[in-house]
């Protein structure tokens, strides 16, 4: 055989390779998606051969009405402390 059929071999190898990664990962996110017994709470998900912890998000509106709560009470318990100051 001459060098450039080996090149295309081993091309076609690859792609065949990058072929069958793409369906195990299917297969392994049908799994995952089978096996859990509480769908949507999942911590992890598949990704490749690795799990990988997805983070939680929060939005800016419940960011700032949570700052706005913890200021309240703050405020409040300085000026409960202030009165006995005095």
């Amino acid at each position: 055989m001459f060098p450039e059929e080996f090149m295309n071999i081993l091309v076609a190898l690859r792609q065949e390779r990058a072929k069958l990664q793409q369906q195990l990962k299917g297969v392994d996110g049908a799994i995952l998606a089978l096996s859990d017994p509480h769908p949507g709470t999942s911590r992890a998900k598949v990704a490749g051969h690795k799990e990988i912890t997805l983070k939680r998000t929060m939005s800016a509106a419940g960011r700032a009405r949570i700052s706005k709560l913890a200021k309240a009470r703050w405020a409040k318990f300085r000026a409960e402390k202030a009165k006995k100051v005095r």
